[in-house]
This record gives C-alpha cells, sequence and structure tokens, in this order.
C-alpha cells in the first residue's frame, strides 16, 4: 500500500469531520514514514502513532472557518456531501445558538461557548497525549481504580454466561420473533443510556468531585483533550467501568432463573430477555467506542458492522469531537443521536438542567482544555 493511497483512504475517512487539510495530511505522512506502509504487525504501531499525531496537530474546524455560527452535519447520510478538499460543512443543526428566553442558557459573547472563548482556546486545545491537561489526567489512573475494574470483570462474566445459557434452555422455538423485538428495543434502550451517561458526565460536575471525579468523570475530560488515549487502553481499562456497571442487571437476572419455577420463569421470559439485551449492549458500549477512534489495524468484520451502523462508525461518532462537544452523545450503536438531535433533546435538557439549578454544561471540560501547565 503506497503512502499515496494511505493519504487518500485517511483522507476519505477523517479529513471531513476535523478539517484537515490534504496538503497537511499528505505531508505529514510522507515525512513521518517516507515511503510505502506493509500491513505487518511491527509497521501498525508506526502507523497508528502517525495518523494519532497527525490527528492531534489538527486543529477544530470551529476555531478558524465560520465566523458567527457553528453548524454540523446530523447524520451519516448528510456526512458525504462534506468536502475533502475543504473545511465546509453543510449546513443543518446549529451548535451555537442564540436564545433570547430568559430561563433559557445564553450561547452570547460571555458564554463559554462563545466563538471568542473558543479562539482563546486555539493554541490549547487538540494537542493529545502531549496536552498538559491530558498528562495530568491520564496519570490519577490508580492501582485501586485497577482493582476495581478486575473486580467488576470477574462478576459480570461469569454472571453473563450463566443468563445466556438459562435463556437458551428456557427459550421456545416458536416465539423466536420475540428475541428479534427484545433486542432492537434493548438496544435502543442502551443507545439512550449511554447517552444520557455520557450527556452528564461531559458536562456537568468536575474531577475533584468526591469518589466520582477521579474514578468517572476523570475519563471523560481525558478523552475530549486525548481522544486517541482510549485506542492505547487495554481490555481491563476500556471495559471495566461498563462491566461494573452492569453488575446488578445480571445479578438480578441470576437470582430470578435461580429462585423462579418455570411456569413464571416463562411468564417473565420477554422482560427478562429485554433486560438481559440492554446489559450486554451496555458492555460492549465503551469496546465501540474506541473501535470508533481506532483508525488503523482493525478487523474487516469491525469495519463492515461501522459501514453498517450496526454499532457505532468513526465518522458518525467524530461529530461529537466538534467543539463544544454538545451533541450526538449517544455512542452504543448511535442510532438515536439524529432523531435526538432533530428534537433538540440535549439543549433542552440543558435548558432545563439550567433553570432548575443554575449550572452551564462544560464548565469544568473547558477549565480542562484550557489547562497548560
Amino acid at each position: 500500500m503506497t503512502v499515496g493511497n494511505f493519504s487518500e483512504c485517511l483522507l476519505n475517512d477523517s479529513n471531513s469531520a476535523l478539517g484537515v487539510s490534504n496538503t497537511f495530511i499528505s505531508s505529514n505522512i510522507n515525512s513521518s514514514l517516507g515511503g510505502s506502509i506493509s500491513s505487518s504487525s511491527s509497521s501498525t504501531s508506526i502507523v497508528s502513532q502517525c495518523i494519532e499525531d497527525i490527528l492531534d496537530k489538527a486543529e477544530p474546524i470551529v476555531l478558524n472557518t465560520l465566523p458567527s455560527t457553528i453548524t454540523m452535519p446530523v447524520s451519516d447520510s448528510i456526512l458525504p456531501s462534506i468536502k475533502s478538499s475543504t473545511t465546509t460543512f453543510t449546513p443543518t443543526t446549529p451548535l451555537i445558538q442564540s436564545n433570547t428566553s430568559n430561563n433559557a442558557i445564553s450561547h452570547n459573547n460571555n458564554s463559554v461557548h462563545s466563538l471568542g472563548q473558543l479562539k482563546k482556546m486555539k493554541s490549547t486545545l487538540k494537542k493529545g497525549r502531549n496536552h498538559a491537561g491530558a498528562k495530568y489526567l491520564a496519570s490519577q489512573y490508580t492501582s485501586m481504580k485497577r482493582f476495581q475494574e478486575y473486580v467488576g470483570i470477574s462478576l459480570c462474566l461469569p454472571l453473563i454466561v450463566y443468563n445466556f445459557i438459562s435463556f437458551i434452555l428456557h427459550f421456545d422455538i416458536n416465539k423466536w420473533y420475540v428475541i428479534i423485538f427484545a433486542a432492537v428495543i434493548g438496544i435502543l434502550t442502551a443507545d439512550l443510556i449511554s447517552g444520557i451517561v455520557h450527556w452528564a458526565a461531559d458536562s456537568y460536575g468536575s474531577v475533584e468531585m468526591f469518589l466520582v471525579g477521579k474514578n468517572l468523570l476523570r475519563n471523560f475530560r481525558e478523552h475530549h483533550i486525548d481522544p486517541t488515549a482510549i485506542t492505547r487502553h487495554d481490555f481491563v481499562e476500556t471495559n471495566g467501568d461498563n462491566l461494573t456497571a452492569i453488575v446488578p442487571i445480571l445479578g438480578y437476572l441470576a437470582y430470578k432463573f435461580s429462585n423462579s419455577d418455570n411456569e413464571e420463569i416463562i411468564s417473565q421470559y420477554n422482560w427478562h430477555l429485554y433486560l438481559f439485551f440492554i446489559a450486554v449492549f451496555l458492555s460492549l458500549t465503551n469496546q465501540f467506542h474506541k473501535w470508533s477512534h481506532t483508525y488503523f489495524g482493525l478487523p474487516r468484520y469491525i469495519t463492515i458492522l461501522q459501514d453498517l451502523h450496526i454499532i457505532l462508525p468513526r465518522i458518525h461518532h467524530r461529530v461529537h469531537h466538534v467543539t463544544p462537544h454538545d451533541t450526538y452523545f449517544c455512542i452504543t450503536t448511535g442510532w438515536l443521536n439524529y432523531p435526538l438531535d432533530l428534537i433538540n433533546f440535549w439543549q433542552r435538557l440543558e435548558n432545563t438542567v439550567y433553570m432548575l439549578t443554575g449550572s452551564k454544561p462544560r464548565m469544568d471540560d473547558m477549565k480542562w482544555a484550557l489547562k497548560t501547565e
């Protein structure tokens, strides 16, 4: 595979949403690799690092391309209309909107989301692993946190196996359609839950908060200033929290299977199957998320699932990583991102929180993005 072909492939996949010019990527790949790219495992890490460095250098298009209103595509069907040789987005839903209501969050020049503020952040945003905030946040991953993840995984995986076998043993072939229905509704529910948790963790709280700060919110703050850090996490760090979180659901299902007679199990089968699909897809959410940030070396079957939008696609999720990170929060499959964006779901939710508490979203997120030492 030549450098030219690889440059073209990368442009098609990432240039649109990041605002990276053809010349910028091509020159960086040529200077970094200086020749052909092989598919051997020894070159994989080099190429991945090269891509990561290029994307880290790329400036977010919101900082220097649009004069007053940031706009963005809201679905994959719109994304192909973005020109790869420019940083022009198809106008659709505004990311920053003026709101004259006294009870709504105002996005004016004094707001933390204003273009004036964002331009001041130009020198510190998108620095990847070299960002001062990213370095500090990464250093806060402790041995105790690692132990908690091991415990959660050790409890979760046996419960998944036990419940899966129990569902098979009590399955009625004449009700095969139940699996399809439960799967679709379960996936949609998992996608919504992932979006709500993602939105809440991105938008509110701080790393200094007791218990949840460094154990949960730290990951979200690090991810916005070093999006590819997740690709360097192993299975435990990537999936430990999600697998721990679903233990109560799986424990409940295992208890019901163990302490119910056959008639009761059959009567609650559909409801329990729905819960099981929610748990399973929540457990996979951060793995899907990690793959959406992986630009090289994914198995072909994973990229096919992404292309078919069965799991979270890479270009789809990149919409969320356009500053100020205030949309497309669902990261299990991303199926609900477009309809939720269409009804301004997240903005309405933030307005409600503001009316009730006076809290503005993503204040702590911006603090870490501005950290320089």
